[in-house]
């Protein structure tokens, strides 16, 4: 990973700093005091993180219903009736 540029380097330098994320598919890190303030990501690559990580909570609220119902014994809802209910069928 990279240093982490300061804000006002990126400043002057974001063309530089966009065509760079663009062509290495690494995010650049831009700092403030010393700290990390935010990140340039390629917009592609941001999508396809954002698509994960909302395949990823769903996933793992799914798990969480599964153990819910393993703890109370609770039968699953057929698909048939689901679709029903929500006037999909």
């Amino acid at each position: 990973m990279t240093q982490p540029i300061s804000v006002s380097k990126a400043r002057r330098d974001l063309a530089r700093v966009i065509d760079d994320v663009r062509a290495n598919h690494e995010p650049v890190f831009l700092s403030r005091r010393g700290k990390r303030v935010a990140a340039v990501v390629d917009a592609d690559d941001y999508e396809r993180m954002r698509d994960l990580a909302e395949d990823m909570a769903d996933i793992r609220a799914a798990e969480q219903a599964r153990e819910e119902m393993r703890r109370t014994g609770e039968a699953p809802i057929p698909w048939d009736e689901v679709k029903a209910d929500l006037g999909l069928a």
